[in-house]
């Protein structure tokens, strides 16, 4: 009998051995969350297993942190873990505290240095002391560095986050979203990094496009993202093969012949980014002028939208949801002070991944747009206004007036105004047995035939405000980020919207679907836990140990009658 349990003792060793080599060697878990918290997107999964050479990930978020952020700390670790899974050895990851041991100064010089060159800025945190103790300010780089080669990409955490507050539920809904778009953020940064070649954007010029310091964060950015180039549209016979392109806030009308080329551009497989100001409505114009009278373009492109599926109105959208104007007050002593500027709307998102979860997107003199029947076509509302909104028509007055009386509420009944719309499908040409002879021989001598529609499903993305990727001017520090208010220094999410548009519209691995991911918070009712605090206090506490009693109790009886027998 002794023999009998000596070698079950053993061979239960055994099997615990055997477990954990099987476990150390294959990695596997059940996700059992309904959304899906803890599964990567197969676009994510292609990536991690395609990846050719080791790649480190050294993320900020070592050190004591309050309860929310350190959650925060540990889902990143875990989804660090999981990527592993697919990646194996070629994902290596640690966590450090850059600044930690270091003076203010070497340390500020660390914060500017992350800053600039990973646009990482620092965060701050109320640290948690101990107990009795007051609180205390900690500084935090939310984000970490992905480095591959030579090749190094910046992820912050927060970037593009809808401010929420800084209520504890509050905190947690931004935290819930910042794990959301995990997933996106760190497979972005990973195919930045090990990209072999970057797709082309060409930037259109020809028609009065904004070119200079109000462009200069645009296209700093495309050429830090993208293989960019310029091209003049009546310069040329055709637009090149660019994978996309960028038409931004033209002021000169279009002819045929530079809609014709626009057209077979796109039937030839082009994709295109539009930001249009149908309106003349100009900021510099506010203040120089102290007024002016809103009024058509007359930029000609009403024809081949319209035939695309959209319609840019003849108005002027106001939102109660807006951004500052400083007004001075000349009661006595001019004093300034920042007023909201309905005609400067902060757009909302929608359930789309290119805006979906982002902080407010600034417009600046939007019009409306609508949707029209194009065989074919699907429309996609990607930023709207809020549900207090209202359209001004053209023409129309604009001056210092609005800014002196508050806005009535009551006068502001539209809600969700359109201001941009994804369009994806076939589309179909609007020169369809128009096109000049002259024209078609001409371009049939460069070997590039007029096509009637696409081959294949194509997008665009049409912007109805020409400002959303420009960006102000500071006297003291040059151009500022686009979205950035030039006198509350204030940043809004316009480069992320500019810079998810453009990764929609040339990436095709589809990895901006993560953005999608939708985690729900499950957040306890407050004052049915205060009300059943007990209950569950003695559920959770007393209950295990009257179980464990219990169950020693039954052992010893049945112990003690089977020897009796």
């Amino acid at each position: 009998m002794m023999k009998h349990n000596k070698y079950n003792w053993l061979l239960l060793v055994l099997a615990l051995v055997a477990i954990n080599f099987l476990a150390s060697v294959f990695h596997f878990r059940f996700d059992l969350t309904e959304e899906k918290r803890y599964s990567l997107s197969e676009p994510t999964k292609t990536l991690l297993r395609n990846l050719e050479e080791p790649i480190h990930i050294e993320v900020f978020l070592k050190g004591e942190f309050p309860a929310g952020f350190r959650k925060l700390a540990v889902g990143v670790e875990e989804f660090l873990q999981e990527m592993k899974l697919y990646g194996g050895n070629r994902i290596q990851y640690s966590f450090t505290d850059p600044l930690a041991g270091l003076a203010d100064s070497t340390a500020q010089y660390v914060i500017d240095s992350i800053g600039y060159f990973y646009e990482i800025p620092a965060f701050t945190l109320q640290a948690p002391g101990k107990v009795g103790d007051a609180q205390t300010q900690k500084l935090v780089l939310p984000g970490a560095v992905v480095r591959y080669r030579d090749t190094a990409v910046g992820i912050n955490l927060l970037k593009g986050e809808q401010g929420l507050g800084t209520e504890p539920e509050q905190l947690a809904a931004l935290y819930n979203n910042i794990e959301a778009s995990m997933e996106y953020k760190f497979a972005n940064a990973i195919q930045k990094a090990t990209m072999e070649n970057k797709p082309s954007v060409g930037y259109v010029l020809g028609n009065g496009q904004g070119w200079g310091y109000n462009v200069d964060d645009m296209v700093r950015t495309l050429i830090s993202q993208y293989d960019f180039d310029t091209i003049n549209i009546k310069q040329v016979p055709f637009i090149p093969p660019f994978d996309a392109i960028v038409v931004a806030k033209p002021t000169l009308p279009f002819t045929d012949q530079d809609k014709i080329k626009l057209d077979q551009y796109v039937m030839h497989g082009g994709k295109i980014l539009w930001m249009i100001d149908n309106m003349y409505a100009e900021f510099d114009s506010l203040y120089k002028s102290q007024g002016f009278v809103a009024f058509d373009r007359g930029l000609n492109l009403e024809d081949i939208l319209f035939n695309y599926g959209v319609r840019l109105n003849q108005n002027l959208l106001q939102d109660m949801q807006s951004d500052k104007l400083p007004q001075v007050s000349t009661g006595g002593s001019e004093q300034m002070r920042l007023v909201d500027w309905p005609f400067f709307p902060i757009l909302n998102g929608t359930q789309h991944p290119i805006s979906k979860n982002l902080d407010g997107v600034r417009a600046m003199f939007p019009n409306s747009i609508d949707t029209v029947e194009a065989g074919g076509i699907n429309k996609t509302v990607l930023l709207q206004s809020s549900t207090n909104a209202r359209l001004l028509e053209a023409p129309a007055k604009i001056d210092f007036e609005f800014l002196q009386i508050a806005p009535d509420i009551r006068a502001f009944q539209l809600q969700n105004v359109p201001v941009a719309v994804l369009l994806e499908g076939n589309f179909r040409s609007l020169y369809t047995g128009r096109i000049p002879a002259a024209l078609r021989d001409s371009m049939a001598g460069y070997n590039y035939q007029f096509i009637n529609q696409n081959t294949s499903p194509n997008k665009m993305i049409v912007v109805a405000d020409g400002d959303v990727a420009m960006n102000q001017f500071s006297p003291n520090t040059g151009p500022l980020q686009m979205g950035t208010n030039v006198f509350t220094r204030y940043t809004y999410a316009n480069k992320d919207f500019f810079l998810n548009a453009m990764d929609f519209l040339v990436n095709p691995s589809d990895i901006l679907q993560s953005r999608s991911k939708e985690f729900r918070l499950r957040l306890l009712d407050p004052k049915r836990t205060e009300k059943e605090k007990v209950k569950w206090q003695l559920i959770n506490i007393a209950l295990p140990i009257l179980l464990v009693i219990l169950f020693g109790f039954l052992y010893q009886h049945l112990r003690k009658k089977r020897f009796a027998s």
